[in-house]
């Protein structure tokens, strides 16, 4: 759905949302956070969750019994038919092809096998469940800024978490690689192609599109392109600043920028090439809501069950290779000292009552999942509004957050001063518009996408990113990621109740603390 109207400049403009999921909620709707989700509720999501997953034809993950494959894997799989795409030996997982329809019963034999389970492709990113803000003036800088970005004045999440104190403090993330897996990226904008290791980003993305590293579409809104500005865009007196602007980024093309999909060997591979890359930090602004049953949808978009064709081991058992596959990927990068950073999802799901679903990569092993806070109505009051209110939309739950950082949320919206102008430097906006994540887009797109507006707990995990960069830029790049973690715990604000609470987990991130104490 996407909402077009004009302001008094002739803007073209419409709310932006980016949500990443697969189970949908209302953003605007309030959340219930002691509620427990009724079974039909429940049910919903799970046939909902179910629709965004599907077998990928032919390909296959395969699992060894411990964290190192089998010796002459390649060619015991190539005598059943099967060929390796993928091999990960410090992992234990490999990825293969087959054709052969017994490939599934035969490979599973192979002395040292734990398990062999069908790849699947997952809706990460809803595209059409998203709306875009454009506008196409250009203008110089803005008053009150304290930094020459001539759109800094806009980014209302630095300031909730103190990132301009930390750059004042003499860091700003310099040394530090950070991966963005996510969909396509803007290779050309101005704001990133300072930082951007072009030698090291890489697209797995393998479709009839033939899809590269570049953002496919013509249109202004690039999800890759948003969550990259937020973490590192450069200080170059244009446009908006990273949280970490002098970090580098390689740029990991795991998602169509068709569909917003992408197979679950694609995330692994990047996981696995950015860790083999050096990254100190990976962010993953996508997620999938997996349902625990184990009900999928098949190639040809019938419901099926993994226990139809791998009656070893049920369909929970399925499932759950599944997740050790992913979570041998995130332990092998965590081991090579890269600190993992992923999105909540944006489901307003409570992890602690409804566990009929399972939300990836957030939960998987050595990842940093992150919730989302927002403003209300920060553009009528940018000095004096509470800026980390929990988002509507964001999942919660005390097992499921670590951290909670700007995210945005569209709620003034439902108010009528939401809807009323206001003036921010040169730039004439809708109040509400001011309380969503503004970024960098799509210059590819004449005079429209360069910057917008989106929300979403694919705007949190960003900033979180940026502030674990910060503390490795000032501690060094060979810090382990627990003494990262560690240290974004301890200098975290904490503002649910003291102590690791459902909503934002050790608290809202503060990169000031996170680089003096």
């Amino acid at each position: 759905m996407t909402n077009k109207f004009f302001t008094r400049n002739n803007l073209l403009v419409a709310a932006a949302f980016a949500f990443l999921g697969l189970t949908g909620c209302n953003p605007e709707e309030d959340v219930n956070p002691d509620g427990v989700l009724s079974a039909s509720e429940t049910n919903e999501a799970v046939a909902a969750a179910a629709s965004g997953v599907k077998y990928r034809g032919n390909h296959y993950i395969v699992l060894s019994n411990t964290e190192t494959l089998p010796a002459g894997l390649g060619n015991q799989l190539a005598s059943i038919n099967g060929r390796m795409t993928n091999i990960w030996s410090e992992a234990g997982v490999a990825t293969v092809y087959s054709e052969d329809p017994a490939f599934l019963a035969k490979a599973s034999r192979i002395q040292g096998v734990r398990s062999v389970v069908r790849d699947l492709e997952i809706q990460w990113i809803k595209p059409d469940s998203r709306e875009v803000v454009l506008h196409e003036e250009v203008y110089g800088n803005p008053p009150n800024s304290g930094d020459n970005d001539t759109r800094f004045d806009l980014q209302w999440g630095h300031a909730a978490i103190k990132a301009p104190a930390a750059w004042n403090a003499g860091v700003r993330g310099k040394g530090v690689k950070v991966a963005v897996l996510d969909s396509g990226f803007d290779l050309d904008h101005p704001d990133l192609a300072p930082n951007i290791l072009m030698n090291d980003s890489k697209s797995f993305v393998v479709n009839d599109k033939n899809e590269d590293l570049w953002y496919a579409l013509d249109d202004a809104f690039s999800h890759g392109t948003h969550t990259a500005g937020t973490i590192a865009a450069a200080d170059n007196a244009y446009g908006v600043i990273g949280v970490a602007p002098e970090a580098k980024l390689i740029l990991v093309k795991v998602l169509s920028d068709h569909t917003g999909s992408g197979a679950f060997s694609w995330i692994m591979a990047g996981i696995v090439h950015a860790a083999d890359k050096g990254a100190d930090v990976i962010n993953m602004s996508l997620g999938a809501a997996i349902p625990r049953n184990g009900w999928f949808v098949n190639d040809n978009g019938t419901p099926t069950n993994p226990s139809d064709d791998y009656l070893e081991k049920g369909s929970t058992s399925a499932v759950q290779e599944l997740l050790i596959a992913l979570d041998r990927t995130t332990q092998y990068a965590n081991k090579k000292g890269v600190t993992v950073v992923a999105s909540a999802g944006n489901a307003a799901n409570n992890g602690n009552k409804d566990g009929s679903l399972v939300h990836v990569p957030s939960a998987s092993s050595q990842v940093i999942s992150v919730s989302a806070t927002a403003p209300f109505g920060w553009a009528l009051n940018p000095y004096g509004v509470f800026m980390d209110n929990f988002a509507s939309y964001s999942n919660y739950g005390t097992p499921d957050i670590h951290f909670a950082a700007p995210g945005g949320d569209s709620r003034f919206a439902r108010e009528p001063q939401g809807f009323q102008p206001v003036k921010i430097g040169p730039v004439t906006q809708v109040a509400y518009a001011f309380d969503l994540v503004y970024s960098t887009g799509n210059t590819r797109v004449p005079n429209a996408g360069a910057f917008y507006w989106s929300a979403g707990t694919s705007m949190a995990s960003p900033h979180a990113a940026g502030v674990a960069a910060l503390i490795i830029s000032k501690n060094g790049d060979k810090m382990d990621p627990a003494q990262v973690l560690a240290k974004m715990r301890d200098t975290a604000d904490d503002l649910g109740k003291p102590g690791r609470d459902p909503y934002y987990g050790y608290g809202r991130v503060n990169a000031l603390r996170a680089v003096t104490e």
